[in-house]
């Protein structure tokens, strides 16, 4: 007798390929006679009969992920060598909307980083989102500063 926790296990034999007529899968083992299937290590992926297969009907994406933001970084030292070609004035408030309006990060960029790669020289306020350690400590040595927004 069984008990009701007990499990019964139905145990299926494999099927045998090629071992004579009699086991009903002999022979050519139920992959018809010649041709490209017949072979062994042959699989026709992704094939659909002329039409056009799934992989080319759906648009190519990539591994550029669609909710992800555009964050603009700028270097101290891409900042200095801007104050020196006086492309911007070290007494103005630096922030995105007047970094897209002189071209100097993408328009797309939804957010600003200032990361702390070189030196610089002038005093210079800065409008962010984000900032690195080593960007904050130079700017404080200086005399500038960053207003982080939230």
């Amino acid at each position: 007798m069984t008990t009701l926790n007990t499990k019964i296990k139905i145990i299926k034999k494999k099927m045998r390929v090629g071992r004579g007529i009699g086991s009903g899968k002999g022979k050519t083992c139920g992959r018809g006679v010649k041709g490209q299937k017949s072979r062994s290590g042959v699989a026709i992926k992704s094939f659909e009969g002329g039409q056009m297969p799934l992989y080319r009907r759906l648009p190519k994406r990539g591994f550029n992920t669609i909710s992800k933001e555009q964050v603009a970084i700028l270097n101290l030292d891409k900042i200095q060598s801007f104050i020196d070609k006086k492309t911007i004035k070290s007494s103005d408030l630096l922030n995105s909307e007047m970094l897209k309006k002189l071209k100097l990060i993408n328009k797309n960029s939804k957010k600003l980083k200032i990361l702390g790669s070189g030196e610089i020289k002038e005093k210079i306020n800065i409008e962010a989102d984000l900032a690195s350690k080593s960007a904050l400590e130079k700017l404080q040595k200086v005399g500038g500063s960053i207003q982080l927004k939230k």
